[in-house]
């Protein structure tokens, strides 16, 4: 990717809307396309980002890393000459409240699942205080 050069982005959020497309220079790092995402995120939509570390970009199957910029991540835009690059936005759901009890639920592409936390052995599936091996 040559210095200076513009990419065609747009990133597809969870429930499959897109924020952009928009130009961005490949010399932009990711931590400041994360900030675009939070400043233009749908305010219609719960559960936003608050920060940047709640935020993961994913291209083309990699984790983009904060302090790379768009041309050190290797964004193929050789693949779609002239083309929008879509970047899958993944938010970290909201840590659940500390008084909540063991149960959490977690989101994931919209769907919600429930998980249950036990002190149970992993390895035996008996009962046991923590710490403790019970085999």
């Amino acid at each position: 990717m040559a210095v200076d050069e513009l990419v065609d982005l747009k990133f597809r959020l969870a429930d499959g809307s897109d924020i952009g497309p928009s130009k961005y220079n490949s010399c932009a790092t990711v931590t400041s396309l994360k900030e675009k995402i939070i400043a233009q995120w749908p305010k219609d939509k719960e559960n936003g980002p608050r920060s940047i570390n709640d935020i993961k970009l994913i291209n083309a199957g990699k984790i983009l890393e904060n302090n790379k910029t768009l041309g050190e991540s290797r964004v193929p835009i050789s693949e779609v000459p002239g083309g929008v690059i879509t970047m899958h936005v993944v938010v970290r759901p909201p840590l659940p409240d500390k008084n909540s009890g063991n149960n959490q639920h977690l989101r994931f592409f919209g769907k919600t699942f429930k998980s249950y936390h036990s002190n149970m052995h992993p390895l035996n599936g008996h009962l046991g205080e923590k710490g403790s091996c019970n085999l």
